[in-house]
């Protein structure tokens, strides 16, 4: 039965202001994302080259997760996110320089693209603390009976996000080239402070009269993980399935010389799987899960290593699009149900670092599962090298489903 009831956590402003930020800066990651992948793919035309993109970003920002996760968990929430906010502003205009000037200074496709690698580098730093801090500050948002739809509301306007952010990049490539797709997403970033700016100060939650030992503080957010097996479960699952199964990393690929749709349709088809994502989410936030949360997780993890087989296996667009959008379905559940999982059974003191951990399966799930589908490629062959990923997903959801009798019988 359909329900409104979740929809009431957006009568609240401040949760709202924190979704409405959110949305503008998710816009522009996923405009950056899709700009890149086609930008250096079009200077370098290797596969690999779009997977580097991946490792350069995973590198320090999976290195400084542990870290930001002390440092959110001890600090005053609001002023971090906004400075996160601005250095990426500032970071991304530093490839305004060879978008605009490239041609009159005479760099060429490799030396753009080592520029663009490095900039990547040091937006991956900054992802380490951005990445935990929304989720880290709903909690203190919204009353605690609303927390699960909150979390809900959060990944539906993330993939709502991502949806438009995709499909705006690849149409504002082809419409106004990348140079001024560029200036888009800045523009994008700096709307999102502002929405920033309006939401309350969240000063940590002090226990002691000094502030912890870095490694000591670090350490018991990942001993709260290993204790909890639920949470422990259910972020392995999806690092493991996201990371063999990252067929959306050579989209570019599949778009410019396997299907042939250009620009334009490479835009839809790089956001196929998150409207996918974004559908079955808004069905979920009128038709919650009520129950066997871990078993409809371990079903949507294998049903996605199918849907990734389809994706390698076919030569029609359509048919190819149909594969990401329902593996992105998939994905959503999987998501809502993680999402939900380690909200709930997070203490507020360790929110930070607890997060900052499930960022790391997460980037190492999505960036390091671009490198691995770059050097894959290179290997195998584009499509093949999706097929066998797709496959080792599929054997990854049986194993953890037959070995972790917790994660079966979770639920929330």
């Amino acid at each position: 039965m359909i329900s409104f009831e979740p929809l009431k956590v957006l009568k609240n402003q401040e949760y709202r202001n924190l979704l409405s930020g959110r949305f503008f800066l998710i816009i522009a990651f996923r405009m950056l994302a899709t700009l890149l992948g086609w930008w250096v793919y079009q200077l370098t035309k290797d596969p690999l080259s779009i997977g580097l993109i991946g490792l350069s970003e995973v590198i320090p920002a999976v290195g400084s997760a542990l870290y930001a996760g002390h440092v959110i968990d001890n600090n005053e929430k609001k002023k971090m996110l906004l400075m996160c906010n601005y250095a990426y502003v500032f970071l991304i205009s530093f490839l305004l320089i060879p978008a605009f000037l490239g041609h009159r200074l005479h760099f060429s496709g490799h030396e753009i693209t080592y520029f663009i690698y490095g900039i990547i580098f040091f937006t991956g730093i900054c992802r380490a603390f951005l990445g935990p801090l929304v989720p880290s500050m709903i909690p203190k948002i919204v009353k605690m009976e609303n927390l699960p739809y909150a979390v809900t509301m959060n990944q539906a306007t993330f993939l709502t996000a991502s949806v438009s952010g995709h499909a705006i990049g690849g149409f504002l490539i082809a419409l106004i080239t990348i140079k001024y797709t560029l200036v888009v997403i800045i523009c994008s970033m700096i709307i999102a402070s502002f929405f920033f700016w309006s939401l309350n100060k969240q000063f940590p939650v002090v226990k002691h009269d000094e502030k912890p030992e870095v490694w000591k503080s670090i350490k018991e957010g990942l001993s709260f993980i290993v204790r909890t097996k639920e949470i422990l479960g259910a972020q392995m699952l999806d690092m493991f399935a996201v990371l063999f199964g990252g067929a959306v990393a050579m989209i570019p690929v599949f778009a410019s010389d396997i299907l042939k749709v250009g620009s334009e349709g490479f835009g839809l088809l790089n956001a196929a799987s998150d409207i996918g994502s974004m559908c079955i989410i808004i069905f979920l936030s009128l038709v919650p899960l009520k129950k066997n949360q871990g078993k409809i997780l371990l079903c949507v993890a294998a049903g996605f290593g199918l849907c990734i087989i389809g994706f390698g296996l076919s030569k029609l667009y359509w048919l190819s699009f149909g594969f990401l959008m329902l593996s992105g379905m998939l994905d959503g559940i999987s998501v809502v149900i993680r999402g939900t999982i380690v909200q709930l059974k997070t203490p507020d003191e360790l929110r930070g670092r607890v997060m900052s951990v499930n960022s790391i399966f997460i980037m190492s799930s999505n960036e390091l599962g671009q490198f691995e589908s770059g050097v894959m490629a290179k290997i195998f062959g584009v499509a093949r090298s999706v097929v066998i990923g797709g496959a080792l997903t599929l054997g990854t959801a049986i194993f953890i489903g037959s070995t972790s009798p917790k994660l079966r019988k979770m639920e929330y």
